[in-house]
């Protein structure tokens, strides 16, 4: 436990919803609920206009929806919330080299490995002139917390939210923490939660009155005498500057449960292909292969199978999860699919046999190819009938599909979003960050003036507002266009 409170957290308020209201100034104020946008969608986030409804993350889609009707309801659009987290992180960085992202919008930082603070008041100056600089340079808001290690911090960081900052003097922790539930310590999740009140420990003085060794005995060695040095205020695990991740993995949920077996097949060859692709974008390489199902009646099942060998070969992760789901019984229905790589490496293990089934692939495919060649060879000069060949009747092009608070631009317009589509329209907001309120028009879905647009920046030349950053300073101290009113 350090003397000073030079660890600080930081978490972006309602991250996702936030950075959609700032860009769209019509939600400015109202309800917005970020997540899957079908039935069986979950909530990302949340605004706080939301939350006042009972909406939180990590809710069905279609509940949230039953609560606050009147919400907007719009699809993650990641690219923007990595813009903006990087733009954050970069502000971070410049107070310390030490900087711990634990996720897009929230992360631990070692004031005093930078040389920014070493005590209450130089941490409180770091702190509220990082708060400054993320507003000038997102638009967005942070709450900040502020103790001498990072279980405290955080603590803080939830006190002050939202928008504040809160500093916790070395020295006070058992009385602050005292009165607290024991669900507010790291690693006491629902089920330890439930297993300590049947001990009756409710609170974190509990845990402290109950003292080592009978935390031991309930918990275990390890999870016990970590609990209690937490409940007594004790954390001695440092900021780490790079985390490793475990896993990479993707998963989809159904708005309609899959029971055709074939279609279930495919969706975990769609669903590797997308997991080695992140492995790949993040220069890894995996050894154990997960394969997770979610049943009709909300069972969930894993399965793994560990190879020789790392490997980022997609053919090898489509294979390894195709055998996984052969151990699968989806007879009754499949409402969601994960494909998952652990065990992760920064090399790859060459798979012979993956390569000489990939050759194989290779020759058939040529071998197929050249037939076909050949048949159409004859079918066009041979036969003696001189019956010509009908051309082939090309496929109708799919409908453009277009997803509530997509950007977009018209040729004519401008950029906006998309505020909901169906029954053959798509109905647009025109308004950029920095704009007042727009108007709304709808549009035939295949308009052909109307095309998908990456996301805008939500603050002008930001990168000339960060000069007020602790870094930056001394280190001392119906037709197309049809028009409608706007709501």
């Amino acid at each position: 436990m350090r003397a000073a409170p030079t660890i600080l957290h930081l978490d972006m308020d309602a991250f996702y919803a936030a950075a959609e209201q700032a860009a769209k100034p019509s939600l400015r104020g109202k309800p917005v609920v970020v997540g899957g946008t079908g039935t069986r969608g979950v909530v990302a986030t949340a605004s706080y206009e939301a939350r006042r409804f009972g909406v939180h993350s990590a809710m069905p889609v279609a509940q949230a929806r039953r609560l606050c009707p009147n919400a907007a309801y719009l699809m993650p659009r990641f690219a923007l919330y990595r813009s903006v987290s990087e733009q954050v992180m970069e502000l971070l960085g410049r107070l310390s080299p030490l900087v711990e992202p634990l996720s897009l919008d929230e992360a631990f930082v070692d004031l005093e490995a930078g040389g920014v603070a070493d005590d209450s008041a130089s941490a409180r100056r770091a702190g509220e002139l990082l708060r400054a600089d993320i507003k000038a340079v997102t638009g967005l808001t942070g709450s900040v917390g502020l103790a001498g290690s990072k279980m405290l911090a955080k603590i803080a960081s939830e006190q002050a939210k939202p928008d504040g900052l809160v500093l916790i003097e070395p020295g006070t922790e058992r009385e602050l923490l005292g009165p607290m539930p024991v669900r507010v310590l790291p690693g006491v999740g629902p089920a330890t939660g439930e297993h300590l009140r049947r001990a009756g420990m409710t609170t974190v003085a509990d845990l402290a009155e109950a003292g080592e060794d009978e935390l031991v005995r309930l918990l275990g060695k390890a999870h016990g005498v970590s609990l209690y040095r937490m409940a007594v205020g004790h954390d001695e695990r440092p900021v780490v500057a790079e985390r490793d991740a475990k896993s990479v993995s993707v998963e989809d949920t159904f708005e309609v449960d899959l029971h055709d077996r074939v279609r279930v097949r495919s969706e975990v060859v769609r669903l590797s292909d997308r997991c080695v692709q992140r492995l790949r974008a993040a220069g890894r390489s995996g050894r154990t292969v997960v394969l997770k199902v979610r049943r009709y009646d909300f069972s969930t099942l894993t399965r793994s199978e560990t190879l020789r060998g790392p490997t980022d070969d997609p053919a090898v992760v489509r294979e390894a999860a195709g055998r996984l789901l052969e151990s699968v019984d989806t007879t009754g229905g499949v409402r969601l699919l994960g494909v998952g790589v652990t065990g992760l490496a920064d090399f790859t293990q060459e798979d012979l046999f993956a390569q000489a089934a990939g050759e194989l692939a290779e020759a058939e495919a040529e071998a197929e190819a050249g037939v076909a060649g050949e048949a159409a060879g004859t079918a066009e000069g041979g036969g003696g009938a001189g019956e010509p060949v009908a051309p082939p009747v090309p496929e109708p092009e799919p409908r453009r599909r277009w997803l509530a608070g997509q950007d977009v631009r018209h040729t004519e317009y401008g950029a906006g979003w998309v505020q909901g589509s169906g029954v053959g329209r798509v109905t647009v907001r025109f308004e950029e960050p920095t704009s007042p309120p727009g108007r709304v028009r709808t549009f035939p879905v295949d308009d052909p003036d109307l095309s998908p647009s990456d996301p805008l920046p939500l603050v002008r030349a930001a990168g000339d507002q960060a000069g007020s950053s602790p870094a930056s300073r001394p280190k001392s101290r119906s037709g197309a266009g049809e028009e409608m009113s706007s709501p």
